[in-house]
């Protein structure tokens, strides 16, 4: 499977091949913007949420809707995927995040609380059997969360605005945590010291997605200053094409 799922403004969701670089499918799942959709690989789904505060779940092999429901009071900014349990975590302006199981025809779990804004994005640990995952809010701090706690299990400081992307990635076997913020830099931590390795610079507006590559030692960020920047994760220096 080589596609990419893409969440529109016009309420679609559409899977593109990259190697081909056709559309493979789309669904309409609104009228209203989708502003995240994810895989569920292993059971061959899409989930995605909108500004209409649901969230909908369909078969892609099918073309048929499995799902919907609405929990959140506010936009819903974010969802992650846990990459072996059954479980999805959705991040939304109303400050909390909502943890469902699709083990029980997606049963609403727990709603956790702690940021004083907007949750921005939230990502899973990407250890296989891990519970854990961050959120990053407006209220300038990244959170770690327990699925099985309601409190965080700690919080990270350092941004100056309001921190509006976070991922997880490994290095050389060792968990870090990526930040990228409106106070224009992207930031390295190390998960278990619970500090911040480097502060990456040189965009000129917020940041507004980070990623690790899975395979290549490189960091990935990208802005509203319109470009997108690749760093050396040992270096932390970035390529000048």
């Amino acid at each position: 499977m080589y596609s990419i799922l893409l969440g529109l403004y016009s309420g679609a969701v559409s899977i593109w091949n990259y190697q081909t670089k056709t559309e493979e499918k789309s669904f309409t799942f609104t009228d209203y913007p989708v502003r995240s959709a994810k895989f569920i690989a292993r059971e061959n789904w899409v989930v995605a949420a909108s500004d209409d505060k649901y969230i909908r779940i369909y078969s892609y092999d099918e073309a048929r809707k499995m799902g919907a429901f609405k929990e959140h009071n506010d936009f819903i900014r974010s969802l992650a995927v846990h990459p072996s349990l059954p479980y999805v975590v959705s991040a939304s302006d109303d400050k909390a995040l909502k943890l469902w199981t699709w083990r029980d025809c997606w049963a609403w779990c727990k709603t956790v609380e702690g940021h004083s804004h907007y949750v921005m994005q939230v990502a899973f640990n990407p250890k296989d059997r891990a519970t854990t995952f961050a959120s990053a809010s407006y209220d300038g701090t990244l959170n770690i969360w327990d699925v099985y706690n309601s409190t965080p299990k700690f919080t990270l400081y350092g941004h100056l605005q309001g921190v509006s992307c976070v991922d997880y990635f490994i290095s050389n076997d060792k968990l870090y945590l990526l930040s990228g913020s409106d106070d224009y830099t992207a930031k390295v931590w190390d998960y278990h010291s619970r500090n911040y390795v480097q502060t990456l610079e040189g965009h000129g507006k917020s940041v507004t997605a980070v990623c690790g590559h899975p395979e290549l030692p490189i960091i990935i960020t990208a802005s509203l200053d319109t470009t997108v920047k690749i760093w050396d994760v040992l270096t932390y220096r970035y390529f000048i094409p």
